[in-house]
């Protein structure tokens, strides 16, 4: 079993910039892809980014892409998302997933999730 949890969130202005953590616990992240996910109020759910258990071929949703970049440090067990130049509309939960498959599942076919950070953008 692995445990996830999001940690960073928070209150923001727009074109500000907020780090987000993934926190896993249980086993190493070494054997998983990672991927992270956002939930806005009524919204559908929005795959943001994912990245290799190597680190490689970081994807992004065009929505995010050239302002967030994701990370990862298997020593540490640590799987990050940097989000620069924020916008309202990035206003969502954000989610950390793992998955031993690639290309990547939809989300509920993730093999674990955590429960969300949840990150606000003010204009």
């Amino acid at each position: 079993q692995v445990q996830l949890v999001e940690s960073g969130g928070g209150l923001v202005q727009a074109g500000g910039s907020l780090r987000l953590s993934c926190a896993a616990s249980g086993r190493t992240l070494r054997s998983y892809h990672m991927a992270w996910s956002r939930q806005a109020p009524g919204k559908e759910r929005e795959f943001v980014s994912g990245v290799t258990w190597r680190g490689t071929s970081p994807y992004y949703a065009d929505s995010v892409k050239g302002r967030f970049t994701i990370s990862r440090d298997n020593a540490k067990n640590m799987v990050y998302l940097q989000m620069n130049s924020l916008k309202s509309e990035d206003t969502a939960v954000y989610y950390c997933g793992a998955s031993s498959t690639w290309p990547l599942p939809r989300w509920d076919g993730m093999d674990y999730r955590g429960k969300g950070t949840l990150v606000t953008v003010s204009e």
